[in-house]
């Protein structure tokens, strides 16, 4: 089997990773564009992420099964290139990747097949946004303004008071996310605890995956900006079998509901958002694909056949799919550039990769680049440094000794990835 693994990131590296060690015997794993991490374990091309470029090369090394981890392929429309030429996709139609790609489009989506979410209103002119902000929400309460459309993880602004809404308001039809934000949505801030809850799905069966905890604020202490995420683990304690079987019948099963009554085809997987709040379950926002860090730490559970489970997701057999996950416990700490989530300072050299995989961490590269045989950092997130754990206090323990074996110029990670199930062991 010629398999493809499209994207270049620690999400895509992990897939990648973990297809390599599960996929049939003889068969050959491709990636673009790929990375350094990636080309260890699989042939790279350096193409772009779009259609006929993706399709141009599956046709070229006769692809047989593709993964697509970024967003913005699916929302491209490359899985329906490449299902046109006869390739098995795990990951949804360009249709259906809307779900992500345009917030507004996912609020609506909720609404109408009745999945719990916060309250919220779409503006395409700023205006109007202002004075709903203004009559809608108090001085100090504070608000959530996202750019509807895809902005790389950036998008999403919770401020804190009124002014600092009204300020994001204007930063999104200011043209600070691009065309993604020339249409705005408002909602509630939700209080709560997150998880991560991620399933497989053939718009048929929908089964969920292990949960997980993303950490997206960039500081100990869940201070500072948003970023992409700076840490994950899993399994995530908030996450218990009661909170499980909710999720699975308010949000999942009617995420299916509404997939059949739409008719979106839907092979691949969805991210489901959650904030644990005093009134339940509710989702925050969807992702049409794996969450990134929480691939990291989720993937790194599981003890069945990663490439069994995708294959047969993405030829709609989620119902002959038999998952068998780790009792362990795994942490994932990102490792980011300096000046993340602002401007980077990047092009300095990693040194300890190979120390850190020989102690027993998975190693994802995220924002790699190979330099005269040299790895450098390249992106804002540039590594995830994952490790499995008999329990959360092992698994940190173990993550944050092997962390200080790597090494680059500006290098900065949080020290507390996986407090709050500390926390609740403490209590």
């Amino acid at each position: 089997m010629n398999i493809l693994v499209v994207g270049n990131g620690g999400r895509e590296h992990a897939i990648a990773y973990w297809l390599s060690k599960s996929m049939p015997s003889g068969s050959k794993l491709y990636c673009v564009p790929g990375n350094p991490g990636i080309s260890v374990i699989a042939e790279c091309a350096g193409i772009k992420a779009e259609p006929e470029p993706v399709a141009a090369f599956a046709k070229e090394k006769q692809i047989d099964f593709a993964v697509i981890g970024p967003e913005a392929p699916l929302c491209a429309g490359v899985s329906d290139a490449l299902r046109e030429i006869g390739v098995a996709v795990f990951g949804p139609s360009k249709e259906a990747a809307q779900l992500e790609g345009s917030k507004d489009f996912a609020k609506q989506f909720m609404v109408k097949y009745g999945i719990p979410t916060a309250k919220y209103q779409t503006f395409t002119e700023e205006a109007p946004a202002l004075d709903y902000v203004n009559a809608e929400y108090d001085a100090n309460r504070a608000v959530v303004v996202k750019a509807d459309g895809l902005a790389a993880g950036k998008g999403v602004i919770v401020a804190e008071n009124r002014q600092m809404a009204l300020d994001a308001v204007k930063e999104c039809f200011g043209g600070a996310f691009g065309k993604a934000g020339a249409r705005v949505v408002i909602e509630e801030l939700l209080e709560g605890e997150e998880a991560s809850i991620l399933a497989l799905t053939d718009g048929k069966t929908i089964i969920p995956l292990a949960s997980s905890q993303d950490h997206k604020r960039l500081l100990d202490g869940d201070m500072g900006p948003n970023t992409g995420g700076m840490g994950a683990y899993s399994p995530a304690p908030v996450v218990t079998d009661e909170l499980m079987a909710t999720v699975k019948e308010l949000v999942l099963d009617r995420f299916l509901t509404g997939v059949k009554a739409e008719n979106l085809f839907y092979r691949g997987v969805i991210y489901a958002g959650i904030m644990v709040t005093k009134d339940g379950p509710k989702v925050l926002e969807f992702n049409v694909r794996f969450g990134d860090p929480e691939t990291q730490a989720v993937l790194s559970r599981l003890d069945s056949s990663l490439c069994d489970a995708l294959y047969k997701t993405a030829v709609g057999e989620v119902d002959k799919i038999d998952l068998v996950w780790s009792k362990d416990t795994t942490v994932c700490v990102v490792l980011a550039s300096g000046g993340y989530p602002g401007t980077i300072d990047k092009g300095h050299v990693i040194t300890g990769l190979e120390n850190a995989w020989k102690a027993g961490a998975y190693v994802f590269h995220a924002g790699t680049a190979d330099e005269s045989g040299k790895v450098v950092n390249s992106g804002g997130r540039v590594l995830g440094v994952t490790v499995r754990g008999q329990g959360i206090a092992d698994a940190i323990k173990k993550v944050y000794e092997i962390v200080p074996m790597i090494k680059f110029a500006g290098m900065q990670y949080r020290k507390d990835i996986a407090h709050r199930a500390l926390e609740r062991l403490d209590k």
